[in-house]
């Protein structure tokens, strides 16, 4: 004789949702943590130069250079970084899709060169490129020792 439970057999399942939820929660995890381990630190790099590149002097652009001790040239005049936040601001205000380029000496600090950037961008230009020099043929992707 054969006595059944009181309790109604139900089939056996898998539960998806709380699977879903451990595996947003270890993606989440994951990334917090790869984040965390990002060092942000300014080296001296050796920007690469372009094999053929014209120059284009045109009015109504902005020229600005980096030197290997970090000072930066509008149009080549020296100046500071208030001075050239202010002539970015006027010039950008007369107009709004003003490009900007940035070059820098071969010896320049990567971070010297991202602070110039940094003042481009708060004065609201969105226009910005790094302008790159031609080399002559045979010294095209030689690095120089540090």
């Amino acid at each position: 004789m054969k006595i059944g439970s009181p309790l109604p057999h139900k089939k056996a399942r898998i539960e998806i949702v709380p699977l879903i939820d451990i595996m947003f929660f270890l993606l989440a995890a994951f990334m917090m943590v790869s984040l965390t381990m990002i060092h942000m630190q300014s080296i001296k790099v050796n920007l690469p130069t372009a094999t053929k590149a014209t120059q284009d002097n045109k009015p109504d652009m902005v020229n600005l250079a980096v030197d290997k001790k970090g000072e930066v040239y509008m149009e080549k005049k020296l100046i500071n970084s208030n001075d050239l936040l202010i002539e970015l601001l006027k010039r950008y205000r007369a107009n709004t899709n003003l490009p900007v380029f940035i070059s820098g000496d071969r010896d320049a600090s990567h971070g010297s060169v991202i602070n110039v950037l940094d003042l481009v961008r708060k004065a609201g230009v969105q226009k910005v490129a790094f302008a790159i020099n031609k080399v002559e043929d045979g010294a095209a992707g030689k690095l120089s020792k540090p």
